[in-house]
């Protein structure tokens, strides 16, 4: 009988032992997290889905909106989101104080 071995699961199985143990790491990661079921910001049900790159849509009440290629909502998008609102940002709020 031959030895048995594990099967490749999870988001790397069809890449096999290519790319280096680091790059299917990182590449398992992504699209796990992009897989995952993500909050709505709309009507706050976790039934969105990715439709395309940067494109997020609810399944629940049908908002599309923009997002990050791999998470619908990326650092700078919401820092970006903070500075529109009217908020300081941090860097902001830093930087003034070393400035005084």
């Amino acid at each position: 009988m031959g030895r048995k071995r594990t099967k490749k699961v999870g988001p790397t199985r069809g890449l096999g032992a290519r790319y280096g143990a680091t790059v299917r790491k990182r590449y398992a990661k992504v699209i796990s997290e992009m897989k995952k079921v993500h909050k709505c910001p709309q009507c706050n049900s976790e039934t969105v889905r990715r439709q395309s790159v940067g494109v997020w849509k609810c399944r629940k009440c049908g908002f599309t909106f923009a997002g990050g290629a791999y998470v619908p909502s990326t650092k700078l998008g919401i820092v970006a989101k903070r500075t529109a609102k009217g908020f300081p940002t941090m860097e902001v709020a830093v930087g003034e104080g070393k400035e005084s």
